[in-house]
């Protein structure tokens, strides 16, 4: 599987999403190498609360009847409620871009045996630390700080 690959695409996603005046964090979602949903941050753009990159893709995906041949690409490492979504859909694989401007909940997908793979993405870390730096309140109204 080429995750470089995946990720430039979900990396695309988050660069809508700032380009749209939201969040730049973006997922795309894998089956097969082939990819089934796409999405991005969309909090400010929507006014909606959980409207996350990852959610966004999701929903975008459209309904399954299982996720068991999915693998989850985004720029950011998941937040709880991201997290908790991925156990509930039992998505057995998440690959994360970046997990050093937000940890998120990385020991908790691995305690629910959601297989993980760190990237360090380069992109996707310059890309949200210069967001943070920027915006600072935007960003804590997403992690609610």
């Amino acid at each position: 599987m080429d995750h470089k690959k995946f990720m430039d695409i979900a990396l695309a996603e988050a660069k809508t999403g700032l380009a749209e005046g939201g969040l730049p964090i973006g997922a795309i979602l894998v089956e097969n190498g082939k990819v089934i949903g796409r999405g991005h941050n969309k909090r400010v753009q929507d006014g909606n609360p959980v409207a996350h990159g990852e959610m966004d893709c999701l929903r975008n995906a459209g309904r399954r009847p299982n996720y068991r041949n999915t693998i989850l690409y985004t720029t950011l490492s998941p937040c709880m409620m991201c997290s908790g979504t991925i156990v509930q859909f039992k998505i057995p694989k998440v690959v994360i871009g970046e997990a050093e401007n937000f940890e998120g909940n990385i020991e908790f997908l691995k305690s629910r045996d959601v297989d993980i793979t760190l990237l360090n993405d380069a992109d996707c870390t310059v890309m949200m630390k210069e967001f943070i730096e920027n915006n600072p309140e935007l960003w804590n109204e997403d992690i609610a700080e």
